[in-house]
């Protein structure tokens, strides 16, 4: 009896330690099926960013719960395999200046610019950094040479100065977005031109807030119309949602159309809280890249990332995303 009891015991311990490798495996699982599946990695990560290079993809994305001393990144080059990455900027310790509050090193965004430099903006201490460097993987700098902040904490003080997005227009033109708010009431984006060195404001940022804006500014061109998209509701519950409004300019103003709410909680709360996204361009299809609630009952919150299509109707309106993950886009 003891035998067989030691026996079952084996059994029940191996059966769960491979049904534990296989929940930190999902994407490593749709290949088998062609799919790639959502969570698209393990572990929790939020405010996601992407870029392509010579193949490559690049990830970078705030380590949860709230942020780290660095960022998450990976690389991939089929979303079914993904290598964790580690870069030497931005840090907590290498982004802090006199003014800068308690937070840590969150939500980057990463462009290429029109000399194949790389540059990215990042938020560290509720304020805004920039870094440039010739690959992906760094080194990183501070892209300002007296290593202080590209927007202070208290340049705007009605702005949560997080979430920065570099907008680079067709004619190489770029702009800067950022803002958020306080007591999840009163988002602001601020939007501004940039200048040829990635790092002066050409003008005075403007505030292009719209109704149902809180945070996470995200800008793309589709059809010469520019469509701000953004974070809308409570980032820690199922509120939060992704939103856009469109303009016939980078700066704006902005009109949010009547389905303002493309991406959002599902009915059977399968997926709670999708939001600060990113989009990329794959084979001709546009892609969705954002973070989603993991169900949890403590304090803080963690996040998963996940991908998913984005498809327009024949007027320009951006249709709801299914958040079901897509088939393999990577040939």
């Amino acid at each position: 009896m003891i035998l067989k009891i030691i026996a079952r015991t084996r059994c029940l311990s191996f059966l769960i330690l491979m049904l534990s490798i296989y929940s930190l495996l999902p994407a490593e699982a749709s290949a088998q099926n062609g799919k790639i599946t959502n969570p698209i990695i393990p572990g929790y990560f939020a405010d996601p960013t992407i870029i392509k290079d010579k193949g490559i993809f690049y990830i970078y994305a705030t380590v949860d719960p709230w942020g780290s001393n660095e960022l998450g990144v990976f690389t991939t080059k089929d979303f079914v395999k993904f290598d964790r990455q580690h870069i030497n900027w931005p840090t907590k310790q290498a982004c802090t200046s006199p003014t800068s509050g308690d937070a840590m090193v969150w939500a980057p965004c990463v462009v290429k610019g029109k000399d194949n430099k790389f540059y990215m903006y990042v938020a560290v201490g509720s304020e805004i950094w920039a870094g440039v460097s010739d690959k992906p993987l760094g080194p990183w700098r501070n892209l300002k040479d007296d290593n202080t902040p590209l927007v202070k904490h208290t340049d705007f003080p009605l702005v949560h100065n997080i979430d920065p997005e570099c907008f680079v227009d067709e004619d190489g033109q770029t702009y800067l977005y950022w803002g958020s708010g306080y007591n999840w009431i009163n988002g602001h984006c601020m939007a501004v031109k940039l200048k040829a060195d990635m790092k002066t404001f050409d003008g005075t940022p403007v505030d292009v807030t719209t109704p149902h804006y809180f945070e996470a500014p995200l800008m793309r061109k589709w059809n010469n119309k520019y469509y701000l998209m953004f974070s809308s509701g409570k980032a820690t519950n199922a509120t939060y949602c992704v939103g856009y409004a469109v303009s016939a300019s980078p700066l704006g103003p902005f009109t949010e159309p009547a389905d303002w709410k493309i991406l959002q909680s599902s009915a059977d709360s399968t997926v709670i809280g999708p939001g600060h996204h990113t989009v990329f361009r794959e084979n001709g299809q546009d892609y969705i890249l954002y973070h989603r609630i993991f169900p949890q009952k403590e304090a803080y919150v963690l996040r998963q990332l996940c991908v998913d299509s984005l498809n327009f109707d024949k007027n320009g309106h951006i249709l709801q995303v299914s958040t079901r993950g897509v088939v393999r886009f990577i040939k």
